[in-house]
């Protein structure tokens, strides 16, 4: 029995270490990582220099290198302008600075911002984080959007329409845009990645960041692993190189769809999970909820063409655990606090923080209903649509319980069917 556990043990940790590894001359880095160099800021690939060279000029400050295998080309300055600075926002600025590279918030008011460049603290989120002193803030798009080489989009999804229109003439038509933004507006039923490039252009490089990653952890150093989804993987390279460091891990993938659908969908079972925690249903309950979510989530994800692998990955399965258990959680505590009994209006009274999953929910049935055919669609996404149903009033917490719990017998999984039904691809053959 020791000798088991003994190897238990072992097995996780060589797990932990093949994710949070350094990344230069690891094995276990993704390809085009392998060169980060954690004292310094992270040696970037040819394809950096396509995104800014064109525009930025050679200046001693933050410098970055090319790989060995580079015949040292000119050396140009890297900088990051976040545009949000709320709790994520703080977050990502966080990580960027501790790479090493000035970073710029984009704030609401000066206010907040000269608050933030005189106490490295934010006056309202983060409290008792310090930040790192190569972030400043401004309210003044025209001060940090023009000459950022990267920006990185941290407003709430139902806000980023308005506040895009607003700063889009001060962003150049090449600048890169990674987004950490999460949802499905409500009136167009579109995702970030359309909101970006209805507001900035479909032609510029989009990249967009998900994962189990809470703020704070993240400020606090905690280990985390995220993924960023780009169209172009050169991109996705380099953020990932940009971005990680021994406590932050950064994973790249192609596949924009199933990622977006991820970061959606699991704040809409987050508030079913703090609604199964809130009226006591037990261990069980929970469980069963959450598989179960992450079977919609599944079936969504394919019906738009994600792959199914993401839906599994950082940014689908590990992203709803995260957010369905964490105790950090604003969706979690949002449906944890309906299902003790408040209102949904008293809730958004007392809280400051934006809870995201509430406005996805009435988007992504919405959207459900529009975009996905089949009969009986409340079958194939129950908790979907209960929880929508429990936010517009139409029904109580228990009551949407008692719904699931009487639902006819079915498959585990629509996209099976009994092995009598299934006809062999040779029998069709002529």
């Amino acid at each position: 029995m020791v000798a088991i556990l003994n190897v238990g043990y072992l097995s996780l940790l060589l797990t932990l270490v093949g994710i949070f590894l350094p990344l230069h001359g690891s094995a276990f880095a993704p390809p085009g990582l392998s060169h980060l160099n954690k004292r310094t800021v992270a040696q970037f690939p040819p394809s950096q220099r396509r995104h800014d060279e064109s525009r930025l000029p050679v200046s001693s400050s933050t410098q970055i290198n090319m790989g060995s295998s580079m015949n040292q080309p000119p050396p140009y300055p890297i900088r990051v302008t976040v545009m949000g600075g709320g709790n994520f926002g703080l977050a990502l600025a966080t990580i960027c600075a501790r790479n090493g590279i000035p970073v710029t918030l984009l704030v609401r008011n000066q206010e907040i911002a000269t608050h933030i460049n005189q106490k490295h603290q934010h006056p309202r989120y983060m409290q008792n984080i310090t930040l790192p002193t190569r972030i400043r803030a401004t309210s003044d798009p025209n001060e940090c959007l023009p000459d950022a080489t990267y920006i990185i989009h941290s407003v709430p999804c139902q806000y980023s329409r308005e506040f895009l229109s607003s700063v889009s003439e001060y962003i150049p038509p090449n600048t890169p845009v990674l987004s950490a933004s999460k949802g499905i507006e409500t009136k167009s039923l579109g995702f970030m990645a359309d909101i970006l490039k209805e507001c900035l252009g479909d032609e510029r490089p989009y990249a967009f960041l998900s994962g189990p990653s809470f703020a704070r952890e993240i400020c606090e150093g905690v280990a985390t692993a995220v993924v960023i989804a780009s169209e172009d993987l050169d991109l996705a390279r380099d953020l990932a190189t940009m971005m990680s460091d021994e406590s932050f891990r950064c994973f790249i993938s192609k596949d924009v769809v199933g990622v977006e659908i991820g970061g959606a969908v699991k704040n809409v079972i987050a508030i079913a999970a703090g609604m199964c925690e809130g009226l006591g249903l037990g261990t069980n309950a929970m469980s069963g909820l959450v598989t179960r979510g992450c079977g919609e989530m599944r079936r969504l994800g394919l019906t738009f063409g994600a792959r199914s692998s993401t839906i599994s990955g950082l940014s689908g399965v590990g992203d709803t655990f995260g957010t369905c258990f964490g105790p950090l959680s604003r969706n979690r505590k949002f449906g944890y606090r309906l299902g003790r009994g408040e209102t949904m209006e008293e809730i958004l009274a007392s809280s400051t923080e934006v809870a995201e999953g509430v406005d996805t929910s009435k988007a992504l049935v919405n959207l459900i209903r529009t975009k996905c055919k089949g009969y009986r669609l409340d079958l194939k996404y129950p908790i979907l649509f209960g929880v929508a149903s429990i936010l517009e009033g139409t029904t109580t917490p228990m009551e949407g319980l008692k719904g699931l719990m009487s639902m006819p017998m079915q498959m585990e999984n629509f996209d099976e069917r009994p092995y009598e039904f299934v006809v062999k691809e040779e029998e069709c053959e002529p």
